[in-house]
């Protein structure tokens, strides 16, 4: 392998590299905006849990619930 190989190689390889740390940072991305989905999601069902049963103990107390 001359030079003018030898360093098209090391381009290449460098290239390569690059362009899979930049898949990784990509991927690492797309887990975190998952899990900050899920975590919304989570919070959400729960306040509305609370809204439901919140609902239901003022119907009992009025006696709307039977």
């Amino acid at each position: 392998m001359n030079d003018s190989q030898s360093a098209g190689f090391q381009a290449g390889q460098a290239k390569g590299q690059a362009q899979e740390k930049g898949s990784q940072m990509m991927d690492k991305a797309s887990n975190a905006a998952q899990s900050a989905k899920e975590s919304c999601q989570e919070a959400g069902q729960q306040m509305q849990a609370k809204a439901q049963g919140a609902a239901d103990a003022v119907k009992n107390s009025v006696g709307m619930n039977k």
